[in-house]
């Protein structure tokens, strides 16, 4: 008899000090596909529901189509946003008939106003559906902030083990081949979950160079080789920006039955993350010398590539504070661009004044003035487009976006790619949807803090990490106005 298998996704990274509350409006700006239109959207890109669908056609299984939906990382969600997606699964669930399996895609970070487990609120609601014979597996996003309750009401989780996740499509395939094995009867997953007293950790979770979590997922693999009961070991960094009770670092264990042994695991790996929660692969500096440094080592065709760490829209940050544009701008560098810049009312003054304009107008600084207040500049228009864009990859190759009226306006030396939606800057068609050939700029700033280095280390000269406090995705973490995390915890107490 035919396999059916329920396909859902519902993804959010949630900042909780982030002022913007996250909508419906905010899902449907970026990603919110429902039933048929499923196939269409994902199909041949790299993405977890891309793999979803293919191992169905491999299995021969019944795919059972719900709702994809997915935001940029901001504040909490809204009640009404969370149950009407939630609700809508859920319902999706329990009017399918007779299910063997549910396959979901989900972040792992969601925070609600009414629930700060999102996910695993969600998957105690569909498990109060099936019941416990229905497989449920779900992929997992390498910064989630894995709760007991994910784990308890869902039989296989697995996270991604690359960071920038350009393993998306490969992590799901993973995850496909252990529900295959369950849905044959040959082996019976269940998950497994350690933490310490801590909110960061493993690195978070970066693998661009040898360091603590390379050596965790090292060890993953060992484990796994070593024991053919082990049918996936995860590392998660954790969202340090969420001030829930149970946020931070986890490693979780995927085994074949009830066995102490897979929690043991799970424990000796969390105490690994523990030990190595000092180390860091990252040095961050201040506006000025990453200045410096871009001005010496940034040329045509090997740009130097600025990240501005702690407003990264993909952890929350607004997309518009002004520390390292301004200081583009002042320090006077010329052949240089930043995206993607937030701002829907600088591209609407842009547009209107047309192709061509020179128009002088206040520029960022608008969501949240406590990280630098706009810019007054005057600058003119050199490209307008509808912000439409594919991307290239490697990371969610071939999936579109659309970001709104979009318009490049040139201040001096520095071009500055604007956005009427927010964005995390990972892949170089950002700036070829402001006009912007990459290579042929001498310095590029991004909003992004990890992600970009997929599309854009192979370019640079040199990567610098500025970070000067000026975002709610700072790295000083003890700056934070932590309330509700268990206390002591690394690093606001301990050591």
């Amino acid at each position: 008899m035919t396999k059916r298998v329920l396909i859902a996704g519902f993804k959010h990274e949630t900042n909780t000090f982030s002022i913007l509350p996250t909508t419906l409006q905010s899902y449907e700006a970026r990603g919110y596909v429902k039933g048929a239109e499923i196939v269409p959207f994902f199909k041949g890109t790299n993405t977890e529901v891309a793999a979803f669908l293919d191992g169905c056609t491999k299995y021969g299984w019944e795919p059972v189509l719900s709702l994809v939906a997915d935001a940029t990382p901001s504040g909490k969600l809204t009640k009404d946003c969370y149950e009407t997606i939630a609700n809508e699964i859920v319902a999706d669930v329990a009017k399918a008939g007779k299910l063997d399996a549910i396959l979901l895609n989900l972040h792992g970070a969601m925070v609600a106003e009414h629930t700060d487990d999102g996910e695993g609120t969600l998957l105690e609601r569909i498990r109060g559906k099936t019941g416990p014979d229905v497989l449920i597996a779900a992929t997992l996003d390498l910064h989630a902030n894995v709760t007991k309750a994910m784990a308890k009401h869902a039989d296989i989780l697995v996270s991604y083990r690359t960071y920038p996740h350009i393993d998306m499509y490969d992590i799901a395939a993973e995850t496909v081949e252990i529900v295959s094995q369950a849905l044959d009867g040959e082996i019976k997953p269940k998950t497994y979950l350690a933490r310490r007293a801590q909110i960061y950790g493993a690195d978070d979770g970066r693998t661009t160079s040898p360091g603590p979590m390379t050596e965790l997922l090292d060890r993953c693999a060992k484990i796994k080789s070593s024991d053919a009961g082990v049918l996936a070991a995860s590392i998660n960094g954790g969202v340090s920006w969420a001030d829930i009770s149970e946020v931070g670092p986890t490693a979780q264990i995927v085994g074949d039955g009830n066995d102490p042994r897979f929690q043991a695991y799970a424990e000796s790996l969390a105490d690994e993350i523990w030990e190595g929660r000092h180390r860091r692969t990252v040095e961050f500096v201040t506006v000025a010398e990453a200045l410096k440094r871009a001005r010496a080592v940034g040329k045509v065709g090997k740009p130097a590539v600025l990240a501005d760490f702690a407003d990264n829209p993909g952890g929350g940050g607004y997309g518009d504070t002004t520390g390292l544009l301004r200081g583009m701008i002042e320090a006077g560098l010329e052949n240089a661009a930043m995206a993607a810049f937030y701002d829907p009312e600088a591209a609407a003054v842009c547009h209107k004044a047309g192709l061509g304009a020179t128009i002088t107008l206040k520029l960022g600084g608008k969501v949240d003035p406590r990280f630098g207040a706009p810019i007054e500049a005057t600058g003119t228009v050199t490209h307008l487009s509808d912000g439409h864009m594919i991307i290239e990859g490697p990371m969610m190759r071939g999936l579109s976006l659309e970001m709104g009226p979009t318009a490049t306006l040139k201040i001096g030396g520095v071009e500055v790619v604007i956005n009427s939606r927010r964005f995390q800057n990972y892949d170089r068609n950002f700036f070829r949807a402001g006009g912007i050939e990459p290579t042929e700029r001498s310095v590029l700033a991004v909003k992004s803090s990890q992600h970009f280095r997929a599309a854009y280390a192979p370019i640079a000269s040199e990567v610098i990490v500025v970070d000067e406090g000026g975002g709610v995705m700072s790295n000083n973490l003890p700056k934070l106005p932590f309330t509700r995390v268990p206390r002591p915890v690394f690093p606001l107490d301990l050591d």
